[in-house]
């Protein structure tokens, strides 16, 4: 088999060259070469098919790579396509009030070498981390305001905080994303795994968590709020019903204020912090 074999076939004379009898001066003129080329051997199944292979494999890579492994800096760099149909994956760096928080994103994680690579660790540092975060507003709730900007702390935000903080820092959550914000934030359901909750290492709804704890209420915007689906809203909805009946968290005194307790969204809209109906189209902070 000649190689290339886009190379012209040699003659008797080149790939025998005892057979010549040439003698004297001309014997040692070299021969002339055929360097043609072969258009007809790119067409034969055994040049076409590695070529193949070796073409869809690369494509493929660069496809998973681009979908599975690529990471994202930051939450305004996740693509429309990529809202409510994927989830991103990595370690909690820090968390802003009771209902949001920041990841780094480790796209495959351990798998795909975070964490154990030389070029593929965790930065742990606010110069490094800065604007290589993505900033996650919990969906389908709403936790009490932490004092900003000149106002008052709301009654139980340092529980939810503090909780939150202890729940979440340094642990790898997965978020489902769902819509982003006009505050530079993602709007997701985020799960995580802890070795210590019964039954251990079980898969936990934050959101729901909280919910079940008092800690926070359903988010009540009038319209599009996300809590990941109808199912997940009803669950929210029962989390808090027997947070408020059990007394537990910040419905405490629900009974005993009555009419006059203020709830999150009660406490922004009093404060001036947006009101619910343009809260859902990004037009103010939640």
């Amino acid at each position: 088999m000649r190689w290339p074999p886009w190379s012209s076939p040699s003659t008797d004379d080149e790939r025998d060259p005892k057979s010549s009898n040439v003698s004297g001066p001309s014997a040692s003129i070299p021969a002339t070469t055929n360097t043609q080329l072969d258009w007809a051997a790119f067409t034969e199944p055994r040049t076409l098919l590695p070529t193949l292979i070796l073409t869809s494999g690369i494509l493929l890579a660069v496809r998973f790579h681009r979908r599975y492994l690529r990471r994202i800096p930051d939450a305004p760099s996740i693509s429309p396509s990529f809202l409510r149909r994927r989830s991103v994956f990595g370690p909690v760096t820090s968390v802003g009030d009771g209902d949001n928080f920041r990841i780094f994103h480790t796209p495959g994680g351990r798998l795909a070498g975070w964490g154990w690579l030389p070029w593929k660790k965790v930065p742990s540092t606010k110069k490094e981390l800065k604007d290589n975060t993505i900033h996650i507003r919990l969906a389908g709730v709403d936790a009490p305001e932490l004092a900003h900007f000149g106002r008052p702390e709301q009654p139980f935000a340092r529980d939810a905080h503090v909780w939150l903080t202890q729940y979440l820092s340094n642990r790898r959550v997965r978020a489902l994303v769902h819509r982003q914000d006009q505050y530079h934030r993602v709007v997701a359901s985020v799960f995580v795994r802890r070795a210590f909750d019964l039954p251990p290492f079980r898969r936990r709804d934050v959101s729901y968590e909280m919910l079940k704890r008092g800690l926070a209420t359903v988010y009540e915007a009038k319209v599009g709020s996300e809590f990941g689906g109808d199912d997940m809203e009803q669950q929210y909805r029962r989390a808090e019903w027997w947070a408020k009946v059990r007394a537990k968290g910040l419905w405490k005194d629900y009974r005993k204020i009555g009419s006059d307790w203020e709830s999150p969204r009660d406490y922004k809209t009093r404060m001036g912090m947006g009101d619910p109906s343009s809260e859902s189209n990004g037009k103010s902070k939640s």
